[in-house]
């Protein structure tokens, strides 16, 4: 962030402009456009780790978590300009002789046929860290708290019949979407996502606008809790860090090395600019939707009268203001992100397999995936986060260290572009 001068920043307006198609050009290469590749890349990041993601940190880590997530965010801003910028800059061939982006290719043509180790590492790592499990355990956790429990076709004590059909229906629906490639991905993310995230946030709001008074408590709350700790279990700070670290690189994978698959894939010549736009990832994921859920979470106190984690504790909350309509709400967003992750992620996963075995082979990938969607169903949510945050953190060494080795790359393209947007604006105001 330090090094690029906070340009990107600077630069807001202008990707604004990059994401609403101002500068799109059909015959560029690639297969998405801009705002098709940032939504299949918030369709990853937007989804569990905004409902549940927050709320296990919260439990985990206090309301300090928070502030942690949020110096994460904007550190994985600069760290998501930079990364898919590299995506675009050094996309490569696969075994099909098809344009590809992400870590893996950028280590191979930016860095040398040398470092080819590091980005099958990545792979590897990829291939495990990009299955679904986390997705699929939280959509079955609140299906079966809202509906099956309520029904009586399951009880809180005995489940796993239950929670392997869900996981066999959740399988078959992802499915329909997932063999149908990145465009269908695109497609289904760009419609899905945008809509979802307006009706989620306005329901959040207005939890917040009723509790209106207390924002300042507790926005003093998160980051005094920052720095000494009381509100989490043993008081430790250090603790409170890496909870916040941790559930903000879950939610908006900054440094992972997922986002720059999709983001590669984008239609552009200009790499600064699919930069530019993905940086506004974090942004939207961490700095409004999981801000949002945390304040909701926080302001209705539920965070301290009930025993439950993950989606259930955001749930709770959503009903103690909005019984009914609160519960549909959640369990849209729920739907809708769980599923959109699920479909992006199979992607990157798909990716990772055809880098590593041949892309004319890499659908054997998704078979893998349908099942680990059942897996996850089944499984406890403390297997599911501890297994995807150690593969997120396999995969996030190779992705650095690419990205710090080639920075000086982005800089000098980030210059080079910024010259001649400038050019252009004085061009445009002139003939104004």
């Amino acid at each position: 962030m330090v090094y690029s001068g906070f340009a990107p920043f600077r630069y807001l307006k202008h990707a604004l402009n990059v994401l609403r198609g101002k500068y799109d050009d059909p015959d560029d290469p690639g297969d998405i456009n801009h705002f098709q590749a940032l939504s299949s890349a918030l369709a990853a990041t937007l989804g569990m780790g905004n409902i549940s993601g927050v709320a296990v940190a919260i439990v985990m880590g206090g309301p300090g978590a928070l502030f942690w997530m949020w110096v994460s965010a904007f550190v994985g801003m600069a760290s998501k300009f930079f990364t898919c910028t590299l995506a675009i800059m050094y996309r490569g061939k696969d075994s099909k002789g098809e344009l590809q982006g992400g870590p893996m290719y950028v280590i191979r043509e930016g860095l040398g046929k040398k470092w080819i180790p590091l980005a099958q590492f990545f792979a590897v790592a990829g291939f495990l860290g990009c299955l679904p499990m986390f997705q699929a355990n939280q959509l079955t956790e609140i299906l079966r708290d809202v509906v099956l429990i309520p029904a009586g076709f399951v009880s809180h004590s005995s489940h796993f019949w239950g929670d392997f059909v869900l996981g066999i229906i959740i399988a078959g629906v992802v499915s329909l979407v997932i063999f149908g490639g990145i465009k269908r991905i695109g497609e289904v993310a760009s419609k899905l996502v945008p809509a979802m995230v307006v009706a989620y946030v306005a329901s959040v709001l207005y939890i917040i606008a009723i509790h209106f008074d207390q924002i300042p408590y507790y926005f003093s709350l998160i980051v005094t809790d920052a720095f000494s700790g009381k509100a989490a279990a043993g008081g430790a700070v250090g603790a409170i860090i890496i909870t916040g670290v941790r559930r903000a690189a879950f939610s908006n994978e900054a440094g992972i090395g997922t986002a720059p698959m999709a983001h590669g894939a984008a239609k552009t010549k200009e790499p600064v600019r699919e930069g530019l736009v993905a940086m506004l990832g974090p942004a939207i994921d961490t700095l409004l939707v999981c801000t949002m859920t945390a304040l909701a979470i926080l302001m209705t106190g539920v965070w301290k009268t009930t025993n439950h984690d993950g989606v259930t504790l955001t749930l709770n909350a959503f009903q103690a203001v909005m019984p009914t309509f609160g519960t549909i709400v959640l369990m849209s967003g729920v739907l809708t992100f769980s599923l959109s992750t699920m479909f992006t992620y199979s992607y990157y996963g798909s990716k990772c397999t055809g880098f590593l075995i041949g892309a004319e082979r890499q659908h054997w990938y998704n078979y893998f995936y349908i099942f680990s969607i059942v897996l996850g169903a089944v499984t406890s949510i403390t297997a599911a986060v501890s297994f995807i945050d150690g593969m997120f953190a396999l995969m996030a060494i190779p992705t650095i260290i690419s990205t710090l080795l080639l920075a000086p790359k982005v800089k000098k393209a980030m210059k080079e572009y910024f010259k001649r947007v400038a050019e252009i604006e004085a061009k445009e105001r002139a003939a104004a």
